[in-house]
């Protein structure tokens, strides 16, 4: 019987789980993935062509849809729009905590120069997935530059996380106030720039050079993650 595609890779996953605390991600978890699921080794090796990091990904991408589920279900008309982001990234790393040693094991994998590219960009999908589903319409610099300082502090927080013992992890929710914060105090910053008439004269060619970045349209094809609008004659 032919396994189809997402479920032959959820089977390999389910099965790599136990042993990544022990082996990582690493090719003796994904053998033993190989041998657990009952899957055939050339089914599995076309499913992930390079092994344990493949499900890795795979993991990560899974972390995205849960916390989307639940961001789905959450009711958050009356809170703040920081306090939204905050929930968010809480419950990104809340539908992941049984599997805290999967978490670290994939941080270290994407800190090795070879794989640091596929970790910068799950960290910006996760981030892009939060913004898109808490209403963002940004189509310029600002699509960049949200997901960009959102990556930082999810990053960090996950650093923080997997390091945290206290009760209920309620110091990583604490961290994670306290970068929003910042984040705010930057954006305060930005406004009382942009209403100053003299750094406003001296930012006029910058920001005209910046308006004219748009940001990518849903299923455009681009090695970038963007487009660029040539100035008119």
């Amino acid at each position: 019987m032919t396994v189809p595609y997402d479920a032959a890779k959820e089977q390999l996953l389910e099965a790599a789980l136990p042993h990544v605390a022990f082996d990582g991600w690493s090719q003796a978890t994904f053998e033993e993935a190989i041998r657990d699921s009952g899957l055939e080794a050339s089914v599995a090796r076309a499913v992930c062509p390079r092994g344990a990091v493949d499900l890795a990904i795979a993991f990560h991408k899974r972390g995205d849809a849960m916390m989307l589920e639940k961001l789905a279900a959450e009711d958050m008309n009356e809170m703040k729009f920081r306090d939204k982001v905050a929930r968010a990234v809480r419950l990104r790393l809340e539908v992941v905590d049984n599997d805290k040693e999967a978490v670290r094991r994939g941080a270290t994998l994407f800190a090795l120069p070879i794989y640091a590219a596929d970790g910068a960009r799950l960290v910006w999908n996760t981030c892009d997935q939060i913004w898109t589903a808490l209403g963002d319409t940004s189509d310029d610099i600002n699509w960049y530059t949200k997901r960009a300082t959102l990556s930082g502090v999810y990053s960090s927080t996950v650093l923080y996380w997997l390091g945290d013992d206290s009760p209920d992890h309620m110091a990583t929710w604490a961290f994670l106030d306290r970068r929003i914060d910042d984040v705010m105090q930057i954006e305060k910053l930005k406004a009382k720039a942009r209403k100053s008439p003299t750094i406003s004269r001296l930012m006029a060619g910058p920001n005209m050079l910046l308006s004219r970045i748009r940001a990518p349209k849903q299923g455009e094809a681009s090695d970038l993650p963007g487009a660029w609008i040539m100035p008119r004659k």
